[in-house]
C-alpha cells in the first residue's frame, strides 16, 4: 500500500489584533483573536518541500493587520473581507477564518447615565473588561492579645483588566547601549489590576460586630473599586509606576478606615504595528496585543508620621503570596 498526503491546512493562529477608532474624542475599541487557515493546493510543500505557491503565515499575519487600518466593523464581516482576499489565489481553494472578540466596557458606564437618558455614558477612552477581576479577601488571626485572637481584615481584587486608549506617556528616561524603546508622547496603556487593602483594626473590629453580614465591608468594596477604576482613567499618566500610586493615595484620601493598600499592575503592552511596508499608514489605529515579557509595577502606598511609614510592615502581608 502506498503512503499518500491527506487533507491538510495551514496558516497563523490567534493573531491579536486591537483596533483604536479614534474619529472623535470618544473612541472605540475592538479586541479580536483571529486565525487564518488555508486549503488548497499545497501537496508540493508538504512532499518535496517547494514553498512556490505558500502564502507564508507571516504574511497572512500582516494582512489581518493591514485589513485591520481599513476598520473591523463585526467580526463575521471582517473574516468575510479576509477570507475573499484569500481566495483570490489561484492555488487556495478553501480556508478557515475564525475570531474571537473580547468585550470591554467604558470605565463609569454604570450608573454614569440614566437609562432613560439620551447622554452616552462611561469614560471617552479607558475601559474594563467586564466579568474580570475576583473580589478577594483575607481574615488574619494574630496572637492572642489580652485572651482573644486579634484579627485582622484584608480586602481586595485580582486581575481586573483595564484599558485606556490614549493619555499615557513614557519618557525621559535613561539611555544606553542596550536601550531600544522609543519615547512615546501618546500610547495605548493597559494593565491587570491586583490590588489588597487592610482595615484598621477599629473599622475591622466594628464592622465584624455590626450583625449585618458585613454590609459595610460591601459598601467600601464597590467604592474602592470605583475609585482605581475612575483615578485610572481620568489621570494623564506619565508612567504606569505614576498611575500605580495615585490610585492607591486616591484610596487611602477617601477611605481613613483604610491603613494600607498594596498595588501590582502588569504592563500589557500594546505595540503599534508597522504597515508601512504595505503602503500604508498607522496612526495610532492598529496594535499588537503582546502577552508577554511585560513590565510589572508594584507598590505599598501606606500612611506616615513625620519620619515616614507609620510603625514596621504589618505581619499579614507575610501570609500573602508574591508582592501582593
Amino acid at each position: 500500500m502506498g503512503i499518500v498526503l491527506g487533507a491538510n491546512q495551514y496558516g497563523k493562529a490567534e493573531v491579536r489584533l486591537v483596533r483604536v477608532d479614534r474619529d472623535t474624542p470618544r473612541h472605540r475599541l475592538t479586541d479580536l483573536s483571529v486565525t487564518s487557515q488555508l486549503r488548497g493546493d499545497f501537496a508540493a510543500t508538504h512532499l518535496a518541500g517547494d514553498n512556490s505557491g505558500v502564502i507564508a503565515t507571516d504574511t497572512q499575519k500582516n494582512t489581518i493587520y493591514a485589513f485591520a487600518r481599513d476598520g473591523v466593523g463585526a467580526p463575521e464581516s471582517f473574516l468575510a473581507r479576509l477570507a475573499r482576499h484569500f481566495l483570490a489565489y489561484p492555488q487556495v481553494t478553501g480556508g478557515r477564518w475564525a475570531a474571537e472578540q473580547y468585550a470591554w466596557e467604558r470605565v463609569g458606564a454604570d450608573g454614569a447615565a440614566g437609562p432613560s437618558s439620551a447622554a452616552p455614558s462611561g469614560h471617552d477612552h479607558s475601559f474594563v473588561r467586564p466579568g474580570s477581576g475576583p473580589r478577594t479577601a483575607l481574615v488574619h488571626a494574630g496572637a492572642p492579645d489580652d485572651g482573644a485572637p486579634h484579627l485582622t481584615v484584608l480586602a481586595g481584587l485580582r486581575d481586573v483588566t483595564l484599558l485606556k486608549s490614549t493619555g499615557s506617556e513614557f519618557h525621559g528616561f535613561p539611555r544606553d547601549r542596550y536601550t531600544t524603546l522609543p519615547e512615546v508622547a501618546d500610547r495605548v496603556l493597559a494593565t491587570d489590576l491586583t490590588a489588597w487593602w487592610r482595615y484598621t483594626d477599629d473599622f475591622a473590629a466594628d464592622a465584624l460586630d455590626a450583625g449585618d453580614r458585613g454590609a459595610a465591608f460591601d459598601a467600601r468594596y464597590d467604592g474602592v473599586r470605583s475609585i482605581l477604576l475612575e483615578t485610572f482613567a481620568g489621570l494623564h499618566s506619565l508612567a504606569l509606576q505614576q498611575t500605580v500610586f495615585a490610585m492607591g493615595r486616591a484610596v487611602l484620601e477617601a477611605h481613613p478606615e483604610i491603613a494600607e493598600i498594596r498595588l501590582s499592575c502588569p504592563n500589557n503592552h500594546h505595540f503599534l504595528v508597522d504597515l508601512e511596508p504595505f503602503g500604508l499608514d498607522n496612526p495610532g489605529e492598529v496594535f499588537f496585543a503582546a502577552d508577554r515579557p511585560y513590565g510589572l509595577i508594584e507598590a505599598a502606598v501606606t500612611r506616615s508620621d513625620d519620619d515616614g511609614p507609620a510603625g514596621p510592615e504589618h505581619p499579614v502581608w507575610a501570609t500573602i503570596g508574591g508582592f501582593v
